[in-house]
């Protein structure tokens, strides 16, 4: 026993010196990985920094580490430090239990967001500087810039940039720059120009890079055939004969998607593909190669020649690069496309002078070529695209169309890059970034650090002379995240600033405790709303950053900075009108707080109306009647709603706002002065006990409970049953003595039993002593009970004593009839149009005392309820509709898109505190495959948890569409905004290592969200009562849900309706002309193109004919069918009428789907976007938009299911019928 005791003994000290030793071991690596870091003055780490490494890395699902996150209390500030023993020691709290594997993998997830860090502080940097830019130009201080001069300075910047400088900026007149609204639908849907993508030259530069990856691909595995000396010098001959044309053909014309089929080839793949694309994009700027360069640049050169050759042969609208290098130097003919810069001609025309000074110092460096040779060979755009763009300006919007119009006649005297500048520019920046082997480590294209080898880590980490700098570009850090809390910091809140100044009136005296909550139960703190016009410090940082990048210098942004300073000047007007804009949204702000503050001490008990009679009888009491002939003026401006049973007009709070301020109007004086005099008048002369201002007081903070549960829901009902439940029964224990039960009932359509009611009350929720009893009962129109009557009559019942009443139904039968005695009310839900959508029922059945009856106050307070309750209702619903869109335009974009990994879909909460940040909510996940995952209970986001993430805060921040990496993954974050402009939610799109989407993709992805956003407009202004409720097709009036399912291909549809009224006979024509009979086809032709004109030809007459077949089905049975000459007859003038009257969701409508499905699905969506044609490709959409509602409508039950989970289920997967769809390829 004592031996075995002492090898216990001994195994376990062993055990105990290898775990100290392994301890040692891996804190002696942490305090290596310390100096990876860029630190503060001081040799520290923020705290907060390195806790969100931790929380990165626990949130790993490969780890399942999950638990460990909550023993994370992540710090609210930068403050606490780390130094470099801190640091291991903080770390190694958090691994001591980690496996050498996982150690080995977190050493590399640190290595991996010290970098970030360094990339977080660059961006930081960046900021700061133009944050001070901002407050350069906004001279006048009024805390906002015009965005569309911004927008135009961008645009000559951009111009007069070098061609390799533009490759790292984003086009500033592309989306996200310019809005949807902004943009012509012919160009929107039918505008097929890969000019016009945001990255310049993008996707022919890589389908350059994916031909030299193929090749090379093909060269590895031909040598490995090729065995024998004989095989191979075969193979060299042939090599040797064929041109590189035909080498390469087959590549040039497939489309560059990027497929493999294992993760360790993709990552090689797409880091040569960005190795390949920084050299292309270098040898677009300098021609000239060194012998160190390799055939590599030659092979290059040779398929640039092919592109080159290609781009000749294109349509007739581009123009060759020798053409654009002429347009470039010629500024009158500038002068004549853009009105805007017609006074900079002098300046633009030392270009030409700047190339040939640029030209003697590049000769200085043999090795980079003349720069006067290259520029045109690199250049493809069109020279006409001015005159189109400027011929497109005329379908705005209002706003759009204003501002344009500002932005075409601003005056850009002062705006040419200096030549010393742009030498500065241009030629430093050029040999930092191209011969610098630091700068091309520290500005990397596409995030070239994570695709360094494992072998070049390795030797870097080896080589102690390879520590990272502590600088950036030169630049320390000062030891601050500046930019971190902005949106607390630099969003200016009106509303707080006026409450403060009516807090110290002591005229309003009365007043100031309401404002007080009002302002403590706002919704969403911080956000900027988008508004078209102007830019606010935010929104202008995320602007110029957006088209600045990550990738480029810190000096560009100092170029840029000094450019804007130059050329941002306001006129006098502008300066004044800015001034009169931020009076009067003053002005409207205090107006707003006064009146809701008067409204709510008026409704003492909560009910949320006011009697208007009530009101017109204190108000003619104004300086003693004398201005009552004026007020009644008022009336002949407003529309009241429907007086109640009794002529009672209730006035909502909006109403009453809008009708005092209109009685303003009316009386002679500054209306901001008379307006202030009013409310004071009315104040005083309301008397209100200290009794009923606490009684106010307590159920107004009940009723912001029931809207705050709604918005903290994570779009669920639950919460808000809860406690609207919690505010009916302390109320009643409160203020009225009593005990209390409620249910609440939905009208729904009854389809099983239609004799008894075309629509039923479901109960579906109540207060837990009742649930047993009451909870999923159905009450219908033939049964007892008065619900029905509360719905058909829109007002409230009251039974004081319910034994005595005779129609009342138990729907606890154990109850003896002598118990039944209490009070019973039943009260309508109304939405915003006045709708009865159901029935809140509250009785004194539990209580104790036999009589107990329900007083005005308590039944007031309870209408109340009912009318916050609805709201918070239908908010709940509006977000699950809008999930329902969302998931419907995913799946369509999935269809059609292969380089998208995973979209995010997230919508912004209110925070958990009072005063706190707002958090967001990860609602829905999908994957590459289109399979959408739905939480239900979806995980929430801090801002604090998202320092190496923060592009999903910067988005909401200012409700604009962000470009970010993050890991080597790209992203294109886009807002989903309210109708205010602030946003309500967003969609990240994860493009994994790809720097940008094709350009039909990217476009794809720009008709999905355009048409989201419209839906998301019209269910928000339907649930508010802001605009009618507009059913088009059929299928809309089945159900809510159902038409929330169906809303994103109705839009769509009647965009490309839209669209196709916009064309001309001409362009049909053109498509009808569209012939191949081979036997009369010349034999010089060559098999390819032979082959092209054959398919072509197919394409065009499969879509007409499946349009065609969906007008006039009967064309099925006809003997003409088949008969392309007779078939096409049908194309006639009434062609496109008929096709903007056709509802695929009638019933009467009666098509072969599968006939119509053949000649649409044999065509993917490449091969129509190679064709070219906006007819073809309007039709096309349309003909699969109709399909895929017509098998919809055919199973809407099955099809159309509400996206939110079950109450047993954690999440739940959704995808939409697949075979309805455009394909891939």
């Amino acid at each position: 026993m004592k031996k075995s005791i002492k090898q216990k003994r001994e195994e376990r000290e062993c055990i105990n010196e290898v775990k100290i030793k392994v301890a040692n071991i891996r804190k002696q690596a942490l305090q290596e990985q310390f100096s990876e870091w860029i630190l503060d003055p001081k040799g520290m780490i923020p705290l907060v920094v390195i806790q969100n490494v931790l929380h990165e890395f626990f949130q790993n699902p490969d780890f399942q580490l999950e638990a460990c996150c909550k023993q994370l209390d992540i710090a609210d500030s930068m403050g606490p430090r780390l130094n470099k023993m801190e640091f291991t020691e903080y770390i190694s709290s958090y691994i001591a239990d980690f496996k050498s594997e996982t150690f080995e993998k977190f050493l590399k997830h640190l290595c991996h967001c010290a970098d970030e860090f360094r990339e977080i502080i660059k961006t930081d940097m960046r900021r700061q500087m133009f944050a001070e830019l901002f407050l350069c130009c906004d001279r006048g201080k009024v805390g906002f810039l015009g965005r569309q001069r911004t927008l135009a300075l961008l645009e000559t910047f951009y111009d007069q940039s070098s061609k390799m400088l533009r490759s790292l900026l984003r086009n500033p007149r592309q989306w996200p720059f310019i809005e949807f609204e902004e943009i012509d639908l012919p160009e929107f849907w039918g505008d097929m120009d890969n000019q016009k993508h945001i990255y310049e030259d993008f996707d022919k530069v890589l389908l350059e890079i994916n031909a030299l990856l193929s090749e090379k691909h093909a060269s590895k595995t031909q040598s490995k055939l090729l065995e024998t000396p004989e095989d191979q010098h075969k193979h060299d001959e042939y090599t040797e004969s064929t041109p590189p044309e035909q080498q390469r053909g087959t590549t040039a014309e497939q489309e560059p998607n990027r497929i493999s089929t294992k993760e360790q080839e993709q990552d090689k793949e797409s880091t040569g593909k960005k190795e390949l694309y920084r050299e292309i994009v270098t040898k677009q700027t300098h021609t000239g190669s060194t012998p160190e360069q390799g055939s590599s640049r030659e092979l290059i050169t040779e398929q640039r020649r092919h592109s080159d050759s290609v781009t000749e042969q294109g349509p007739p609208q581009r123009v060759s690069s020798s053409k654009q290098g002429v347009h470039m130097e010629s500024t009158a003919e500038q002068g004549r496309h853009r009105e805007s810069i017609a006074a900079q001609g002098p300046h633009r025309g030392s270009i030409s002078e700047q190339e040939s000074h640029r030209e003697s110092v590049t000769e200085q460096e043999p090795h980079k070529g003349s720069r006067a040779e290259q520029e045109p060979s690199g250049e493809i755009i069109p020279e006409k695209q001015q005159d189109i763009d400027s011929t497109l300006q005329s379908g705005r919007g209002s706003i759009f169309r204003e501002s344009r119009k500002t932005r075409e006649s601003a005056s850009f005297e002062h705006t040419e890059i200096l030549p010393q500048e742009k030498r500065t520019q241009e030629q430093i920046y050029e040999e930092e970034l191209f011969v610098s082997p630091e700068l091309q480590e520290e500005v990397p294209i596409s995030r070239r650090k994570y695709h360094l080898s494992e072998t070049t880590k390795k030797e870097v980490q080896k080589d102690p002379s390879c520590e990272k700098s502590q600088k950036i570009e030169g630049k320390s850090w000062s030891g601050e995240l500046l930019t971190c809390n902005w949106n607390m910091d630099y969003i200016k809140c009106e509303e707080e600033e006026q409450a403060n100044l009516l807090y110290s009136s002591s005229r309003f005296t009365d007043l100031h405790a309401i404002i007080r909550n009002i302002q403590s139960y706002k919704e969403v703190k911080g956000g900027s709303a988008f508004n078209g016009v102007s830019f606010n410090l935010l929104q202008f940082v995320q602007l110029l950053e957006t088209f600045v990048g990550e990738d480029a210098p810190l000096s560009v942004s100092e170029t840029l900075t000094s450019f804007f300073k130059r050329g941002y000047v306001e006129t006098k007007e502008e300066k004044i009108s800015g001034l009169e804009q931020i009076r009067h949204n003053a002005s409207r702000v205090r107006r707003e707080l006064l009146l809701e503050a008067l409204f709510q001490k008026w409704d003492s008990d909560g009910s949320g109306f006011l009697d208007l009679n009530e009101v017109d009888e204190l108000l003619y009491t104004y300086k003693e009647g004398m201005e009552k002939e004026s007020m009644k003026k008022a009336k002949l401006h407003i529309q009241f709603p429907k007086p109640h049973p009794g002529q009672e007009v209730r006035m909502s709070s909006k109403q009453f706002q809008k009708y005092i301020q209109l009685v303003v109007s009316e009386l002679r004086g500054n209306e901001d002065h008379v307006l202030e005099t009013v409310v004071e008048f009315l104040m005083n002369s309301l008397e209100r006990s200290p009794t009923e201002n606490l009684r106010n007081c307590a159920r107004r903070k009940w009723l912001y409970r029931i809207q705050h549960a709604a918005e903290t829901s994570g779009v669920s009902l639950e919460p808000v049953y809860t406690e609207t439940f919690k505010a009916l029964t302390q109320d009643a224990e409160s203020h009225g003595n009593k005990k209390i039960s409620a249910h609440i009932s939905l009208l729904e359509e009854n389809r099983l039993l239609p004799d008894r009611g075309n629509v039923l009350l479901r109960n579906v929720a109540s207060t837990l002593d009742d649930a047993p009893f009451v909870l999923n009962r159905v009450l219908y129109r033939d049964m007892k009970g008065i619900s029905f009557t509360v719905v058909d009559e829109g007002k409230p019942i009251h039974v004081p004593q319910v034994q005595h009443h005779g129609n009342v139904f138990f729907w606890n039968n154990s109850i003896k009839k002598s118990d039944q005695n209490g009070s019973f009310l039943a009260l309508p839900l109304q939405d915003a149009y006045m709708r009865v959508f159901g029935v809140m029922a509250v009785d004194t059945l539990r209580d104790p005392q036999k009589i107990n009856i329900f007083v005005p106050h308590e039944i007031r307070f309870y209408q109340g309820v009912t009318n916050v309750f609805s709201t918070a209702y239908h908010y709940v619903h509006s977000r699950e509709h809008i999930l329902h869109v969302v998931i419907t335009g995913i799946a369509w974009l999935c269809e059609i898109t292969s380089d998208i990994t995973t979209i995010t879909t997230y919508f912004i909460e209110p925070g958990p505190k009072q005063d706190s940040d707002y958090v967001l909510r990860n609602m829905m996940v999908t994957r590459h495959l289109g399979l959408t995952k739905i939480h239900r209970n979806p995980p929430i986001i801090f801002r604090k948890t998202c320092i190496f993430r923060d592009f999903l805060f910067k988005c909401t921040d200012t409700s604009e569409v962000i470009l970010a990496s993050v890991c080597g993954e790209n992203h294109i974050v886009i807002p989903l905004r309210e109708r205010t402009g602030k946003a309500l939610g967003v969609l990240d799109f994860n493009i994994g290592r790809n720097k940008m989407l094709l350009y039909r993709e990217f476009k794809d992805l720009q008709k999905m969200i355009k048409v989201v956003q419209a839906a998301c407009y019209e269910i928000l202004g339907e649930i508010s009562g802001e605009i009618k409720k507009n059913y088009i097709l059929e299928i809309e009036n089945v159900g809510e849900v159902q038409r929330a399912g169906i809303l994103f291909f109705r839009i769509m549809l009647q965009e490309l309706q839209e669209s196709l009224q916009l064309l001309t006979s001409l362009d049909f024509v053109s498509l009808l002309l569209y012939d191949y009979h081979p036997s009369v086809e010349p034999t010089y032709l060559p098999d390819t193109k032979s082959q092209e004109v054959e398919a072509n030809t197919k394409l065009v007459h499969d879509i007409l004919l499946a349009v065609i077949l969906f007008i006039h089905p009967e064309l099925e049975l006809s003997s003409d069918f088949g008969n392309w000459d007779k078939c096409k007859m049908y194309v006639n003038r009434h062609f496109v009428t008929n096709i903007c009257a056709f509802d695929p969701t009638a019933r009467h409508v009666e098509v072969n789907l599968k006939l119509i499905g053949e000649y649409i699905r044999d065509h993917s969506r490449i091969e129509v976007w190679k064709f070219g044609n906006s007819v073809i490709e309007y039709l096309y959409h349309w003909a699969h938009i109709c399909l895929t509602l017509m098998e919809l409508s055919k199973k809407t039950s099955s099809a159309i299911a509400p996206p939110l989970p079950s109450k047993t289920d954690s999440y739940v997967y959704a995808k939409m019928p697949k075979g309805s769809l455009p394909g891939k390829c």
